[in-house]
Formats: C-alpha cells, sequence, structure tokens
C-alpha cells in the first residue's frame, strides 16, 4: 500500500523542552491513525509540524514521496493535506453557505482577487454538494453562530474536505460535542471520509472515540512515540497505560 506520510527523524525544541525526539513514522494510504498522549506529549506540535505551522529543527516530512518539511502551511494544503482544528476556524458572522464558497474561492486560488464573485449559481451549487453529505444543507443559509457544537464540527470539517485532500488531519473532532452526539459525528465523519478515500490522522483525548475508530494507534510520550500499533495493544502496553490513560 502506497505510503502518503512519512516522517524521519523530526525533532523539534522549544526553549529547553524536546517537543518532537526522533520521530520515525510511515502512515499508509486508506488509513484511520489515532494519535493518544498526556497534554505535552507532543501530539500536536506534530501536527503542526507536518502542516507548516511549525519548522522541526532537524528530520524530513514526505507527503506522497516530496518533501515538504520547508513548505509554508497554504503550499502543503494546496497539495492535499488538510486539518480541521479542535477549535473550528470558522467566521461566525457569515452564513453556513457563505463559509464555504470562501473555502472554495481559496481551492480556486481567489481568495486575493477580491472582484471575483462568490455567489454564483455554479460555485453555490458546488457549496451545496460539500454540505449535503454532513446533513448540513438544510442550514446553509443560517448564520453559523446558530448552529449547535456538533454542526460547528461538522462544518469545519466539511470546509476541510472542499479541499479535496488526500490526507485530513483532525485535532480533537469530538472536542465540545456532547457524549450523545460524538458517535454520530464520528461515523458522519468516517463515512464520508472513506467514500472519498481520504486517508486520516486524528488526535483525540476520549478513549470510547479511539477504540472504536482508530484502525491505529500511535501514543506520544515526551516527544516519543513509545506505541504503535492496533489500538488493542497499544492500549494494553505498561507505559502507555501508566503514562498516557494514568491507571496501572
Amino acid at each position: 500500500m502506497a505510503v502518503v506520510l512519512e516522517t524521519v527523524g523530526l525533532t523539534k525544541s522549544f526553549g529547553g523542552v524536546l517537543a518532537l525526539d526522533d520521530i520515525h513514522v510511515a502512515i499508509a494510504a486508506g488509513e484511520v491513525v489515532g494519535i493518544i498522549g498526556a497534554n505535552g506529549a507532543g501530539k500536536t506540535t506534530f501536527v503542526n509540524a507536518i502542516t507548516g505551522y511549525v519548522k522541526p529543527d532537524r528530520g524530513r516530512i514526505a507527503y506522497l514521496g516530496r518533501d515538504i518539511t520547508a513548505h509554508p502551511p497554504r503550499e502543503i494544503t494546496g497539495l492535499g493535506l488538510a486539518r480541521s482544528f479542535q477549535v473550528p476556524q470558522i467566521y461566525t458572522s457569515l452564513s453556513v453557505l457563505e463559509n464555504v464558497l470562501l473555502t472554495l474561492a481559496a481551492r480556486a486560488r481567489q481568495s486575493r482577487r477580491v472582484w471575483t464573485p462568490l455567489h454564483t449559481p455554479e460555485r453555490e451549487g458546488q457549496a451545496i454538494a460539500v454540505l449535503e453529505p454532513f446533513g448540513l444543507k438544510e442550514h446553509a443559509r443560517r448564520p453559523v453562530s446558530e448552529l449547535p457544537e456538533g454542526g460547528l464540527k461538522l462544518l469545519d470539517i466539511a470546509l476541510s474536505t472542499a479541499l479535496r485532500p488526500k490526507l485530513l488531519l483532525l485535532d480533537e473532532p469530538t472536542s465540545g460535542v456532547s457524549s450523545s452526539d460524538k458517535f454520530g459525528v464520528m461515523e458522519t465523519l468516517l463515512q464520508i471520509l472513506r467514500e472519498q478515500r481520504v486517508t486520516v490522522i486524528f488526535v483525540e483525548h476520549d478513549m470510547d472515540v479511539v477504540t472504536r475508530y482508530a484502525e491505529r494507534l500511535l501514543a506520544f510520550v515526551e516527544g516519543r512515540i513509545i506505541a504503535d500499533g492496533v489500538p488493542a495493544e497499544v492500549l494494553a502496553n505498561p507505559e502507555v497505560r501508566r503514562v498516557v490513560l494514568g491507571s496501572a
């Protein structure tokens, strides 16, 4: 199976803190990979490095065989590697539809061409097609501020899929979502991403979500990956149980 993402010797320090310590990992096409770890373990730094928001001190990042270590975030996104955030990066003063239209304009590299009309019939049709699989079509004209938390999460991820990624990184996809809604959000999300053949990496603290949806699990401790494998094996690892899960 083709390797979508590979990091070799990825290392990053902030002052005296080693946030990433010689990370070697390869992610194959179609995998759904979960990342776990205590606060400060290096999870977010790893995601930020992959997406260009943090430059590593040493090491290499390859996406579809191409070295992207020094690429800025916008270029990385343009190559088909997208992310959604723990706190959705959405314009709450605009409607749901307008947020998608802006994303589609950015994908078409029109974000700086302010005179290019966003509300064309063709572009609105494309935006509705993005929203429909997530159950957001009926909310298209609503202000984003009126959406419930689960709806905000789905919209954030819908905006990421509008970029047509081959690899999508999700930061706490169920954070802030009620316990009764979290599985529905993940079911909807992963069904759509599998249909679109998107490889998924998600950072998550909720072990119920991790065990149900991750096919492979990476456990971070103090900037290192201490376990990598199927969830049952990783969660049974004594160091993972002690440091990450806080159990004996």
